[in-house]
């Protein structure tokens, strides 16, 4: 009989084959799994026990290296939360968080492919090719958990790798995908291993000699000031904001800061700002997956001066809408519209995610 270690490897093998985005566990439930965005029962799977979740953790901590048989029995009785990595030999990488519930363990794992998708992959559209090519700057990439952030990133940072040379550093919590050199040299750090914060590494990679640096996540006042700051100085910094669309994001990396710094954070992010992706993922018409569907915006001289004036900040999707075939910019409507004429979503799928339903169905019916 096997282990459940053993039929823990298994079900993420299954979880591959099925085009699973997510693993679930937890004890007294079976395994579950997230397929083209819902969550899916595995046939036949017992439920597990909480004997079984914590020996599944053992094993992740002891391949993340998270800790060692001599400290092992501690670390599970201490442990409430953690993210790490953990990889299955040619299935795929995941994004594990471990969390205690009801005096048992629970599990996520998000995969992530070992073979990082290009743009034409994605279908993302030719403006992520120009993006990737800034020499320095900001480019933020956002939206919900799950929305396809980390895999936009990394083909934005994979595109730069195999086109031009330089310095990447990339600082994650925890590392996701794995980048071998080719035209540049890549430093990939985590959280809790490799570096204490987001912080802490961002101001020790401005010492690094970097061209681009890639920022997991910027959650807090100081790791923003500081990728600025690696903005202004030069550099191309990539990251990602929990925030749905362009005016959101731009609130939120000012909001952070005291009433008195606004003015100045304002100024310093329309200089340095070169475009919000903002994302979310539908189903495909077909059922073979889901795809990215874009809201996109570049800091053009109408954009810097909205970013500045808080009274104008609205002005935004207007402004997007009406620069769309200058600079390739998009309104998540206007892609929505795309991707229903090239049959890509149902109309159905379109509606239910645009901005203004009404105004979709208006519009889309008199095409």
């Amino acid at each position: 009989m096997p282990s459940i270690e053993q039929v823990f490897d298994a079900v993420l093998m299954k979880g591959n084959e099925l085009g699973a985005s997510d693993i679930h566990l937890c004890a007294g439930s079976p395994f579950r799994m997230r397929v083209n965005g819902r969550i899916v029962t595995l046939s036949g799977a017992p439920p597990l026990t909480p004997r079984d979740t914590e020996q599944i953790v053992a094993k992740i901590l002891l391949a993340a290296k998270r800790a060692n048989p001599e400290n092992l029995e501690e670390k599970l009785r201490d442990l409430m939360d953690e993210d790490c990595s953990y990889s299955v030999e040619r299935t795929s990488r995941y994004r594990v968080n471990i969390c205690s519930q009801r005096g048992s363990f629970a599990l996520v794992l998000r995969a992530i492919p070992f073979v990082i998708p290009a743009f034409e992959d994605l279908a993302l559209p030719p403006v992520l090719t120009d993006l990737a090519s800034e020499e320095r700057g900001l480019v933020l990439v956002t939206g919900i958990t799950g929305s396809g952030k980390s895999t936009t990133l990394a083909s934005m940072v994979n595109y730069i790798n195999k086109t031009r040379g330089g310095k990447i550093i990339t600082i994650e919590d925890p590392i996701e995908y794995l980048y071998r050199d080719d035209k540049a040299s890549i430093m990939q750090r985590e959280i809790g291993s490799d570096t204490l914060s987001f912080a802490k590494a961002l101001r020790a990679a401005l010492r690094q000699d970097p061209d681009v640096i890639l920022v997991g996540e910027m959650r807090d006042q100081e790791t923003i000031d500081i990728a600025l700051k690696a903005a202004e100085t030069g550099h191309l910094v990539l990251s990602t904001l929990h925030t749905t669309d362009a005016p959101k994001t731009i609130m939120r990396m000012i909001g952070v800061f005291d009433l008195s710094e606004q003015t100045i954070i304002r100024q310093r992010l329309s200089e340095t700002l070169k475009a919000v992706v903002s994302q979310r993922l539908l189903p495909r018409k077909d059922e073979s997956g889901r795809i990215a569907a874009l809201e996109i915006m570049r800091t053009t001289l109408s954009i810097k001066e909205c970013i500045e004036i808080p009274e104008k900040l609205d002005n935004i999707k207007d402004f997007m809408s009406r620069s769309a075939e200058q600079y390739g910019m998009q309104t998540f409507d206007m892609h929505l519209a795309r991707l229903y004429r090239e049959e890509l979503i149902t109309f159905e799928t379109a509606r239910a995610a645009a901005t203004s339903p009404a105004d979709f169905e208006r519009n889309t019916q008199f095409e």
